[in-house]
């Protein structure tokens, strides 16, 4: 019996060390625009550690997570780090306006006014969701929902420490 204990974890360990190595994939290249109305693509973030979140002003959670949002910003921002914010095509651009204004929002905010950057990025349909790039602009991590903080920060933290 603990012949099969041991195969199955020793198993599972190859299996997970296989999909992190394997899981390194390229953000899509895709234009941003920003609420200033500045157009960016993706491979233009390179070099910079980038959350790309993808949110709502009607998102409950994606509102419940912007002030952290906006506190990761401030205190990695010096360490190259970026947040590009995406407002869902589906959210009407003076809602967006009016919230990233009223919560003097500090990192770029973009409209996806025809839905092509979040189809580029999954098909994304529902929000919250983030994906953390690497200064490659390598997806590290997706992050669906809620997610632990301080999982978060620790990942961000070892993708800011690498070159």
């Amino acid at each position: 019996m603990k012949k099969i204990i041991v195969s199955v974890i020793v198993a599972l360990a190859g299996i997970g060390t296989w999909i992190t190595l394997s899981a390194t994939e390229a953000a899509p290249n895709v234009s941003f625009t920003s609420l200033e109305g500045k157009q960016f693509q993706t491979s233009d973030l390179q070099g910079k550690v980038v959350l790309v979140k993808f949110w709502a002003t009607n998102c409950v959670t994606c509102i419940q997570q912007m002030p952290d949002t906006i506190a990761y910003y401030n205190k990695y921002k010096d360490q190259g780090y970026d947040t590009i914010a995406v407002a869902m095509a589906y959210d009407p651009e003076p809602f967006v306006k009016n919230y990233t204004r009223d919560n003097n929002l500090p990192f770029t905010v973009t409209l996806d006014k025809d839905g092509s950057v979040a189809k580029a990025f999954d098909d994304i349909k529902y929000t919250p969701v983030s994906f953390l790039l690497d200064r490659q602009g390598n997806i590290v991590k997706r992050y669906i929902g809620n997610y632990d903080k301080a999982i978060f920060e620790k990942t961000l933290q070892d993708t800011l420490a690498k070159a």
